[in-house]
């Protein structure tokens, strides 16, 4: 878990987006079958759907909240809209292989960068009872992952990932969803 916390420092995760915390379960985050080291580079091309989320190393009555933000947004450069929300799951059961057991507040959203190299996070709560009353935001922009972890007494993350992503480029001669750039 130290290398964890370690990608999350280097990233600037940590500080831009959550304060240090300890990690105290492990979470894999896997997108069409590659799982995510979190700070590695992913293609927006496989990211259209939500990952596959596993949970492990709590109890399994434990509940877990996920959220996925951009803080680059919209441009590493300009980032006025920071942090912007990408997907919420509540009432995520412990021990779950993915978070269709939750309650999805706001929808996953797929990441589609425009300009430069953006950080997508992932950073899992652990709740303190079942979570009621949260409504679906009326903006994805300038929302605050510190501030609904204080708003909905979630106390510091358990876990977190992140990865890199940045606009495909696309050539006459290239199929759409294909890059120039080196594999």
């Amino acid at each position: 878990m130290a290398r964890v916390i370690n990608a999350l420092i280097i990233g600037n995760v940590i500080w831009d987006v959550v304060d240090t915390f300890v990690p105290t379960v492990n979470m894999l985050v896997n997108y069409g079958g590659k799982e995510i080291i979190t700070g590695c580079d992913l293609k927006p091309s496989i990211l259209n759907d939500p990952p596959a989320i596993h949970i492990s190393g709590g109890r399994c009555n434990d509940l877990y909240t996920l959220v996925m933000i951009d803080p680059d947004s919209p441009s590493p450069c300009d980032f006025n809209m920071r942090e912007f929300l990408h997907w919420v799951v509540i009432n995520i059961p412990g021990g779950s292989d993915g978070v269709s057991r939750g309650y999805e507040v706001v929808p996953y959203l797929a990441p589609n960068p425009q300009v430069g190299v953006h950080r997508f996070v992932l950073v899992l709560f652990q709740q303190h009872s079942l979570l009621r009353g949260i409504c679906e935001m009326n903006t994805r922009a300038r929302f605050c992952t510190r501030d609904f972890s204080r708003d909905h007494n979630l106390g510091p993350p358990v876990a977190a990932a992140f990865f890199n992503c940045r606009r495909e480029r696309q050539g006459r001669n290239m199929n759409p969803g294909t890059s120039h750039e080196r594999k």
